[in-house]
């Protein structure tokens, strides 16, 4: 029998499942699941019961300011998509902070059916791509009073505007890269100088919408038909613009014509839209500067990143 996976000791793990799936007399089935890129992740078997559990990075891990403990936010998330939503999403069977088994944090989850569509085999993903379309259409349709970060992991003060939430988002961002190297003080000025004085292009959104931002085929499940199962990893949702997330979708070959016909609302198209893009997808490039030198330590990968942001900047500001 496996005695390590992925780095972990398998009576370390049993003892993470057992501690709130019960079955001590019962073999625990464990399988390293090779999609994940920031939790370790395993499917689990206890019996007849089916789930997955995701293990936390340690404390000492670079994160972007809203990763740190994101964990902590997906049980509430959950719920409230399951309550308010039919989204496919895992009922949480424990959320484990007590660093009693193991010094992280850990989650457990039922698991949901399918494969990651990345892994699913050839076939059209019309089909999934408008269900999730129209799943993304119902969580956009979930509203907070407040903007931001809004999760138990508490990464920032929430704000009572899109455009102040934005604004300290961006320039936590900028201080991530700086923190790892990748921008100096002129360059970190420019960047904070640059959503500054664009701080008109988001007031446009008055409500503060859920936002998933991180849909991309490894995190869409489907079946054999090629029909949606299951979205998962919600740990970086936030509260806001759903047109951040358009850009998350657009770099992640989402934002695909099936998509729409499920989304079944316009996006627009107007200049301040076109603009506000350009700052969203710089969100969404520039956390790589960060992962690729912070967690890889792989500086041509971050400088790559980096040249991709200021070739950006310069055609769509100067």
């Amino acid at each position: 029998m496996q005695n390590t996976f992925a780095g972990f000791n398998r009576e370390i793990l049993e003892g993470c499942v057992r501690k709130h799936a019960g079955g001590d007399n019962v073999p625990v089935r464990l399988n390293p699941i090779a999609t994940g890129r920031f939790n370790t992740s395993f499917y689990v078997g206890l019996g007849q019961r089916n789930m997955v559990l995701r293990i936390a990075p340690p404390a000492d891990t670079v994160f972007l300011f809203y990763e740190r403990d994101m964990m902590l936010q997906e049980p509430s998330l959950h719920a409230l998509i399951l309550e308010k939503t039919d989204v496919p999403v895992a009922p949480i069977i424990a959320l484990d902070t007590s660093r009693e088994i193991i010094d992280q944090n850990y989650i457990l989850m039922e698991r949901l059916p399918g494969t990651a569509l990345s892994q699913a085999g050839v076939f059209s993903p019309h089909a999934a791509l408008r269900q999730v379309g129209k799943c993304l259409a119902q969580v956009h349709s979930l509203t907070a009073t407040q903007f931001g970060y809004l999760g138990e992991h508490h990464p920032m003060r929430p704000r009572d505007s899109w455009r102040d939430a934005f604004t300290i988002m961006w320039r936590k961002l900028v201080d991530d890269i700086a923190s790892v190297g990748h921008y100096d003080a002129r360059e970190s000025r420019m960047m904070k100088h640059l959503v500054d004085t664009h701080r008109h292009l988001f007031e446009e959104c008055e409500t503060a919408h859920l936002l998933h931002m991180d849909i991309w085929s490894q995190n869409i499940l489907v079946d054999s038909a090629g029909n949606l199962t299951g979205i998962v990893d919600w740990d970086r949702a936030l509260w806001g613009d759903p047109e951040i997330e358009f850009a998350v979708l657009d770099y992640c070959g989402v934002s695909e014509p099936a998509f729409w016909e499920g989304y079944s609302r316009r996006r627009s198209k107007s200049a301040e839209a076109r603009l506000r893009n350009v700052f969203y997808l710089l969100y969404e490039i520039q956390k790589y500067i960060v992962i690729r030198q912070g967690r890889q330590n792989n500086r041509a990968g971050a400088l790559a990143y980096k040249n991709q942001v200021m070739r950006v900047v310069e055609r769509a500001f100067h």
